[in-house]
């Protein structure tokens, strides 16, 4: 299972606008992602699951992805937009 550990850059919050982007990138990827923040997990293709993690600027949050093809991709593009989110 892939995973990568990014930081939610300070001053943003994965409130609805950085979410959806998120969501966005990940329904373009043909396998399960999952983001992770403290004890909560996301399915990273709902947007309501996204906003309910409450993920802070400053955060350390893990992207993980089902095993398979397009896996690590999925993985390297969705923790590359939130490390890139303004």
């Amino acid at each position: 299972m892939p995973e990568r550990t990014v930081r939610i850059p300070e001053g943003v919050d994965l409130h609805a606008r950085p979410a959806a982007l998120l969501v966005r990138e990940a329904a373009g990827h043909g396998t399960r992602v999952e983001v992770v923040a403290g004890e909560k997990t996301a399915d990273a293709k709902s947007l309501l699951q996204v906003m309910a993690l409450g993920a802070t600027g400053g955060t350390d949050v893990v992207v993980r992805a089902d095993d398979g093809p397009g896996a690590d991709d999925a993985v390297a593009a969705i923790a590359d937009l939130i490390a890139g989110l303004e």
